[in-house]
């Protein structure tokens, strides 16, 4: 229930253990589910959306256990660059969408590097989206849960969207980790935005494809074309209610900023060709 809409920011919930918590925006919503005291936070990665009301949990529960890639763990213990960074994205909605972002001891947080086995998940390392991302499979039941690796898609629709905002998009290593998820072999993929997808590898399908299509959108450097190829894909493939999620989840400018970041990086350390 972010900002009043549901399958917009998803939090999974096992055993006591909290797979990404989302913004404290989405606070009661996620206390209301838990019903008890969590005792682990798995972060795939620490946007906002994702891991935002990790410090308000913490302190309302101060023996929580916070997992966190050690890329991903200083801007947990002092935030201030992550969020100046996010307020050069979102500027006044900032405080609207995400509510207070609070510091989290350093002795709750365990870092991670991938390869892991913690609180019955194995950890892999899946940058793309975020060069600090991981994702987890539960040993008992084979879920994986991805973060944004497996992209945006607002169930129970197919159409799936790659989120892909500033500042360290990377699409060859994002390809590389759908790869990582796929080699897992999981029963179920548990997306943030949003839901448990049984059909694993169509939706890595769908999403390889997603990525495929952003890159060569994005290429050329015309925003104006990409946003308007995004729009029209959402008018033809998903409802009124679903594309004002997607916006919501996945921003479109936000996209093209990423993308376009990602591609001015990519010609900046091109090799010279000799004459």
């Amino acid at each position: 229930m972010h900002l009043g809409n549901d399958r917009v920011i998803a939090a999974y919930e096992l055993d006591g253990v909290v797979v990404d918590p989302g913004p404290a925006t989405c606070l009661d919503a996620l206390l209301e589910g838990l019903g008890g005291e969590p005792r682990a936070l798995l972060l795939t990665h620490v946007h906002l959306d994702h891991a935002g009301a990790t410090g308000v949990l913490v302190r309302r529960f101060p023996r929580l256990r916070v997992y966190v890639h050690d890329v991903g763990a200083p801007h947990l213990i002092e935030p201030g660059r992550l969020l100046a960074s996010a307020r050069r994205l979102y500027g006044p909605d900032m405080d609207r969408l995400w509510g207070e972002v609070a510091p989290v001891p350093a002795d709750n947080v365990v870092a991670l590097g991938g390869g892991e086995v913690v609180e019955g998940f194995e950890v892999a390392y899946t940058p793309g989206h975020a060069g600090h991302h991981v994702a987890y499979l539960r040993t008992d039941t084979g879920d994986a849960y991805v973060g944004d690796v497996a992209g945006v898609r607002i169930t129970p629709g197919e159409l799936t969207v790659m989120p892909t905002p500033p500042p360290d998009i990377d699409l060859d290593a994002w390809r590389r980790s759908l790869d990582v998820v796929r080699a897992w072999g999981p029963s179920g993929l548990c997306l943030t935005h949003f839901g448990r997808v049984a059909a694993v590898d169509e939706q890595l399908d769908r999403a390889a494809e997603a990525l495929r299509t952003a890159g060569e959108r994005s290429r050329g450097g015309d925003r104006e074309a990409f946003l308007r190829a995004l729009d029209a894909e959402l008018a033809r493939k998903a409802d009124r209610a679903a594309a004002e999620r997607f916006r919501q989840a996945a921003p479109p400018e936000q996209l093209w900023l990423g993308l376009d970041r990602y591609w001015r990086k990519r010609a900046e350390t091109a090799p010279l060709r000799s004459p």
